[in-house]
């Protein structure tokens, strides 16, 4: 499968796909939210040492609260993605394609105790590695996923040159080809480019080429049925 991916369909019957997110960048996503937690406690702990019993006791609420409270934070309120995850291209969402929300969000934070037994995060580990959509226990006990965010389609006249003029077919196409090609060009600024080339290549019959050349034409064929200069 191109990019590992795994299909939703929602109840409107749109299919989503999403690219799951394995062990590895999971892990070092999870090492930079811990670097800059663990870095921000020991700052305040600092700072807050000068207070004596007081200052001990908010450098305790303030530890649960990031240790906890972190995850939950950044995933609600920015789309999903701690900076961890934001640095390795992850985001975190419902099973559904929707987003997380405050619910699931806390649900997989509180179990993540549970995915670290008995050491080293050994049971999320093994629950990842027997299921295809790499899931720990937080995430199936909350029904959500860390997913690869998709990086826009980089235009392929992007390396220079200006974009292709619009390429009229020799010959008609019929309605149901005309909602493909656009449906087509309408999908390449969400999917990666082995994706995009992919789906170019089931549409070879129209464009005449294979690879980016195809992709190309049929760009090119979309600018034209839009009447685009």
């Amino acid at each position: 499968m191109i990019d590992t991916l795994t299909r939703v369909e929602t109840p409107e019957g749109v299919e989503l796909e999403f690219s799951p997110a394995g062990p590895v960048p999971r892990a070092l996503a999870w090492l930079l939210d811990a670097v800059i937690r663990y870095t921000a406690d020991g700052i305040l702990a600092s700072l807050l040492a000068q207070l004596g019993r007081t200052g001990v006791g908010i450098v305790l609420i303030i530890l649960f609260l990031m240790e906890w409270g972190y995850p939950v934070i950044f995933e609600v309120f920015n789309g999903g993605q701690t900076p961890g995850k934001m640095a390795l291209g992850l985001r975190v969402i419902r099973e559904d394609g929707a987003p997380v929300g405050w619910s699931r969000s806390v649900v997989r934070s509180l179990l993540t105790t549970a995915d670290f037994l008995p050491f080293a995060y050994g049971t999320g580990l093994t629950a990842m590695f027997l299921g295809r959509r790499f899931q720990r226990l937080g995430d199936l006990a909350a029904g959500t996923l860390v997913v690869h965010v998709p990086p826009r389609f980089q235009p392929l006249w992007a390396a220079g040159g200006p974009p292709e003029a619009p390429f009229p077919l020799p010959f008609p196409l019929t309605q149901l080809e005309q909602r493909a090609v656009m449906s087509f060009a309408e999908r390449v600024p969400l999917l990666t480019r082995e994706r995009v080339e992919e789906l170019g290549d089931l549409l070879e019959p129209l464009s005449g080429a294979r690879g980016p050349e195809g992709v190309r034409r049929l760009l090119a064929i979309a600018r034209d049925l839009r009447g685009q200069a």
